[in-house]
């Protein structure tokens, strides 16, 4: 019954459309043949387009893109239209056939029959106040249907774990190519040739596929699975898992749920990592399957009429697919692995291809799980140069474009990269162990600032908790603006903008002398630094720069509260306020604007107990903190000025 509904409806599983206000252009719809009809799992904006015109796709580049970005399990299902044009059912129809003729160039291998039978959708939307309708063109009728049920879906991450999981295949290849020394670039014909040579061992009835669970589990878990190319579907030319003759093939005993938890419950969702079915499968080649007669080792020799030069070209295939828990595991194999494959072994051999001669091949797949995309996606990086190198800042500024994410945050940088390799947990945990044991984000769960009608504005993301006395380091009664500054450096580890370790108090002294700001007796030092200093030190260690707010007095900083909103709004992260000896750090605010009143929450680095949490909390060591209590005690000194560091976030991607 549920399914019935949701047939007649559009279901949204991405928690806002990429639309950009007063921006005409072109939304690719994605789905999956493994939901209900018409359920669009996330949106990706049309980069490419012909003549500079928003609503021209370049439909080859765009199907290149996508063909790697898109996991084997996810389709093009319709495209939305932003722009202001009245004549709705007129812009659907030219979204739809947009999406047809997207879905042709992607999916060439497919026939034009399984094509023509997808229903799609056509969306459009006003670029000034946001509205969008929906309508649907079905297989056999010209006229569209307008969508009169739209349902947003609160839990998306729930929807798709708990219907499909992640089948994952790593290759590593090695291709050694000889070529005539007076003629180098016959190596490239060669490296083709040899390219389609690994293409094809994918479809080998000789091959053979190891299949196993990812899962952590304690008991009860599957053994090893071993299929044969002969076991599989390869007769098939389908290239594409978005067409329903992917799940109307035969059962298979062996179904994806064998391999997946029983009792997965992803009623709160962490990460893919951590709350996703996750199914290895390895290729491995026979090469006496089925022989008659033993064999023995032996060996060839073909002399060469030429001088030859040996160059070896080696890369990693990394694909991961999504399929349908009911899936059976051949069919997975068949229809989404070997595609996947393939259309990455060609993603990287044309990437390659031009420099084939004149630089070692960096090239690496990753897989990202970005923020309002309700699925992994797969890029392919060079990093011969490093990832900070400016084409691959313009490969990134792109792809930030196409799924919507802003331009600060380095959402897609390696560090970023989920990890898909290691059980459920593991990855998390083995992280953990390599990295801080201090404690995270205190101030998560703790009770309410108590101002009436405020608005409670937040540090974006994680930070560790540095304080007093900590690592053996006896800096009570001077390191406070230290740690204060040790905290900023986690927040920006932890959002992966900077990979230098937190500073030592010693480091940062050095730091200060190295620009100038300091002699060298201040090093080993006891003495006090504040706003300023911290200042120059991010700027120096991070390469961050900091909005500096002066005020005169204690009493003062409560006026303020709007712009600290608009801070943790905008920037998101956390503030050092430093006054008289004393130094804070700030993590949110809570403010009535039309009653004035306020509260600050305010992260205490004076702390020098424990790492307990719930003593660090009970203790008030992080906590809301009114400028003037009910006891009429004021937080904030009445006769210290202050400087308040508000570290802004790099401009970078």
């Amino acid at each position: 019954m549920d399914d019935e509904i949701e047939r007649e409806a559009v279901r949204l599983l991405c928690k806002k459309l990429v639309i950009i206000q007063n921006e005409t252009g072109i939304q690719w719809l994605i789905g999956s043949p493994f939901f209900p009809e018409f359920t669009i799992a996330s949106t990706f904006r049309c980069v490419h387009t012909l003549n500079s015109n928003p609503l021209s796709p370049h439909y080859s580049k765009e199907s290149d893109d996508l063909r790697t970005l898109l996991l084997k399990g996810f389709e093009v299902i319709g495209a939305l239209i932003v722009g202001n044009n009245p004549d709705f059912e007129r812009v659907a129809s030219e979204a739809i056939d947009a999406s047809r003729k997207l879905r042709k160039s992607l999916y060439n291998n497919v026939d034009k029959e399984s094509l023509e039978k997808r229903n799609l959708v056509g969306a459009v939307t006003d670029s000034g106040n946001g509205d969008v309708r929906f309508f649907v063109s079905r297989s056999g009728s010209t006229r569209l249907e307008p969508v009169a049920s739209v349902v947003y879906d609160d839990q998306p991450e729930k929807y798709v774990w708990e219907r499909g999981c992640l089948l994952r295949c790593q290759i590593l290849i090695k291709l050694p190519l000889y070529y005539p020394l007076n003629r180098p670039k016959d190596v490239k014909n060669i490296f083709m040739q040899a390219t389609e040579a690994v293409s094809a061992t994918f479809r080998d009835l000789k091959a053979a596929y190891i299949v196993e669970t990812l899962n952590e589990t304690s008991t009860g878990e599957p053994e090893h699975v071993i299929f044969r190319g002969a076991d599989l579907n390869l007769n098939t030319e389908l290239t594409d898992a978005g067409f329903s003759s992917v799940i109307s093939q035969e059962a298979d005993p062996k179904s994806c749920s064998y391999f997946c938890l029983k009792d997965r419950d992803i009623r709160t969702f962490t990460s893919i990592e951590e709350n996703a079915d996750i199914i290895q499968v390895q290729l491995l080649h026979s090469r006496t399957y089925n022989e008659e007669k033993s064999t023995s080792p032996s060996a060839e020799f073909f002399p060469v009429p030429e001088e030859t030069k040996l160059l070896v070209v080696d890369y990693k295939l990394e694909v991961i697919c999504y399929a349908g828990k009911e899936l059976s595991i051949t069919s997975a194999i068949s229809n989404l692995l070997i595609p996947a494959l393939t259309d990455q072994l060609h993603a990287v051999k044309t990437t390659i291809f031009p420099d084939l001669l004149t630089q070692e091949s960096n090239i690496y797949p990753y897989h990202f799980s970005p923020p309002g995309v309700s699925h992994p996606i797969t890029v392919i990086y060079e990093l011969t140069y490093g990832e900070t190198e400016m084409k691959q800042v313009e490969v990134r500024r792109l792809l930030h474009m196409r799924l919507g994410l802003p331009f600060d945050r380095p959402l897609l940088r390696i560090a970023n990269a989920i990890n898909v390799s290691q059980p459920n947990g593991k990855a998390r945990s083995s992280s953990k162990q390599k990295g801080s044991l201090l404690p995270k984000d205190v101030h998560l769960g703790i009770p309410h600032s108590g101002v009436s009608g405020g608005g409670v504005s937040l540090i974006q993301g994680s930070y560790e908790y540095f304080h007093y006395l900590q690592d053996g380091f006896d800096d009570s009664g001077w390191g406070c603006a230290y740690r204060s500054l040790q905290t900023i450096v986690s927040w920006f580890r932890l959002q992966h903008y900077t990979s230098v370790d937190v500073p030592s108090h010693r480091e940062i002294q050095q730091a200060l002398v190295e620009i100038g700001d300091k002699d060298r007796s201040f090093v080993g030092s006891r003495e006090w630094i504040g706003a300023i200093e911290l200042s120059f030190v991010l700027d120096k260690l991070l390469g961050v720069s900091c909005k500096v707010i002066n005020v005169g007095s204690g009493d003062e900083i409560p006026e303020k509260c709007r712009e600290l909103a608009l801070h943790f709004e905008t920037q998101g992260t956390p503030i050092m306020i430093g006054g008289g000896v004393l130094a804070y750090t700030l993590l949110g605010v809570d403010y009535n604007e039309t009653s004035g009143d306020c509260a600050f929450l305010i992260l205490d680095p004076h702390y020098t107990g424990n790492d307990e949490l719930k003593k660090i909390v009970n203790g008030g060591w992080c906590g809301w903190k009114k400028a003037v209590d009910s006891k009429g005690k004021h937080f904030f000194l009445q006769n210290k000025f202050y400087n308040l560091l508000l570290p802004q976030r790099p401009n970078m991607v």
